[in-house]
C-alpha cells in the first residue's frame, strides 16, 4: 500500500481521470515520482467500479482502492446492508473479510466485529478505509480466519463467511468443496465457536446439494438486486431444523419483493394449467432460482401455462413479485403469424421453447426494444405459441 497515493494532488489526478482510457494511463509516464503508472491505473479503474456498487466508498475522500478483482468479489452496498439486517448481538467474526464492505455494515448492528484477511496488502487497505469511514467497532487482522477461529476461546454471536470462489488459476468455482476455505471441512468448527452462522455462496450453487452438505440450515435466503440474483445466504443455527424456510427477496428502488415458502409446500402443491388469459405474470429471478414454481402460482391464485413453462395467467390483475403484462393477442408459432404481428421491434422472452432469443431475433428480423413484449412459449397442449403483450 503506497500512501503517497493519498496525497491531495494525486487524489485530484485520479478523480479527474476516471473517464480516461486505462491503457493510456498505463502507457504514459507517471506524473508523480513516488507513484507508478500501474498504481495510478489501479486506483482509477477500481474507483470507477465503485461508483454504482459502493457509492459510500466512491464519495469518500482518501479511500485507497485495491486491484479491481477485490472490488468485483466484494458485496454491493445494497446486499451488504440487507445482510446486516439479519444479524444482531455483541460479536461477529468475518472469516474472509476482503475489502470490508460486509463488515462495515455488520458493525452498524453488532458491537464488536473482527475481520480476518489473509492477504497482507488487502488487510492494510481495508483497515485504512474502515478508519476513514469511521467504522471504529471493527478490528482488522491480517491472518487466516480459520486458524484464528481454532485458537479463539469463547462463543461468538455470529460467524460470517464468504468463501473465495476462485481456484489456483483464478477461474471461478461454485461447489462448496472447491471454495476456500472449504466449508464441508470446517463447518463443525464454525458451529462449535458460534451461536449462528451466516454463509454466502454463489448463485450457481445448487440448493439441494447445498442442503446435503450443510447441516442445521434454519433458513435459505436468495437475494436479487433489480431482478438479478446476486447471493444465496444460508443461516445455520442449532441442530434441529427438519426443513429450512426459503425466503426470496428482490431488492428494488420501487420496493422490495419478498416471497417465503418451504420445499415441502412446493412438492405437495399442484399447478392448475390454463391457456393464456387476460394477464401474464413472470416471477422475479430470485423466485425462479428458489424453484417455487407451483407455490408461487397457488399463493397468488394464478394458473400456469404449462408444467415447464414458468409463466402464469389470470383474468383479473393481481399484485405479483415479478413482471406483469397484459396479453394483447395469442398466435401459433409460424411464419404467417409473425408476418401478421407486424412487429419489427420488441422485447423477446422464451420459456420452455426450443429456439434461443438470439436465433429468434435473427431468424425473424426483430430488433430489440420498444413497447411490445413477445413471449415465445409452449402451452398446456405442447403447442408453440407467441404471446404479444404490453406491461400492465
Amino acid at each position: 500500500m503506497n500512501k503517497e497515493v493519498l496525497i491531495t494532488g494525486v487524489q485530484e489526478y485520479i478523480n479527474n481521470n476516471l473517464n480516461t482510457d486505462i491503457l493510456s494511463v498505463l502507457l504514459q509516464k507517471s506524473k508523480f515520482d513516488t507513484i507508478s503508472s500501474k498504481e495510478l491505473a489501479q486506483q482509477i479503474e477500481s474507483k470507477k467500479k465503485c461508483a454504482a456498487k459502493l457509492p459510500t466508498w466512491f464519495k469518500t475522500d482518501k479511500i485507497y482502492y485495491p486491484p479491481k478483482i477485490n472490488i468485483e468479489q466484494s458485496s454491493s452496498e445494497k446486499t451488504a446492508f440487507y445482510k446486516a439486517s439479519l444479524v444482531n448481538g455483541k460479536s461477529l467474526l468475518d472469516v474472509t473479510g476482503g475489502f470490508g464492505v460486509d463488515s462495515y455494515f455488520f458493525s452498524q448492528q453488532i458491537a464488536k466485529v473482527t475481520l480476518c484477511e489473509i492477504n497482507k496488502e488487502l488487510a492494510q487497505i481495508t483497515a485504512h478505509n474502515l478508519n476513514i469511514l469511521g467504522a471504529t467497532a471493527i478490528e482488522v487482522l491480517n491472518t487466516d480466519g480459520i486458524k484464528y477461529l481454532k485458537n479463539f476461546e469463547g462463543l461468538l454471536d455470529w460467524i460470517y463467511i464468504d468463501p473465495s470462489r476462485r481456484d489456483d488459476s483464478k477461474g471461478k468455482v461454485f461447489k462448496l468443496s472447491d471454495c476456500t476455505p472449504d466449508l464441508t471441512t470446517h463447518l463443525e468448527l464454525l458451529k462449535e465457536k458460534s451461536k449462528s452462522i451466516l454463509l454466502k455462496t454463489s448463485p450457481l450453487l445448487d440448493i439441494s446439494k447445498g442442503l446435503k452438505e450443510l447441516k442445521s440450515v434454519e433458513e435459505i435466503q436468495i437475494v436479487a438486486v433489480n431482478n438479478e440474483v446476486k447471493e444465496v445466504l444460508w443461516i445455520i443455527k442449532g441442530t434441529n431444523h427438519p426443513e429450512p424456510l426459503i425466503k426470496t427477496i428482490n431488492l428494488k428502488n420501487s420496493g422490495d419483493e419478498v416471497f417465503i415458502f418451504k420445499r415441502s409446500d412446493e412438492n405437495s402443491n399442484q399447478s392448475e394449467l390454463s391457456m393464456p388469459l387476460k394477464y401474464l405474470y413472470e416471477p422475479n429471478a430470485a423466485i425462479l432460482k428458489a424453484g417455487a414454481f407451483k407455490t408461487i402460482g397457488n399463493q397468488f391464485q394464478l394458473k400456469k401455462l404449462h408444467e415447464h413453462t414458468h409463466l402464469y395467467t389470470s383474468e383479473k390483475k393481481v399484485e405479483f413479485p415479478g413482471r406483469t403484462f397484459k396479453i394483447l393477442s395469442t398466435h401459433p408459432y409460424n411464419k404467417r403469424s409473425l408476418t401478421a404481428l407486424q412487429v419489427e421491434k420488441a422485447n423477446i422472452t422464451n420459456r420452455n421453447f426450443p429456439v434461443s432469443v438470439a436465433d429468434l431475433r435473427k431468424k425473424h428480423k426483430i430488433k430489440e426494444g420498444g413497447k411490445f413484449y413477445l413471449f415465445f412459449i409452449t402451452d398446456l397442449n405442447n403447442k408453440r405459441q407467441i404471446l404479444k403483450c404490453v406491461k400492465a
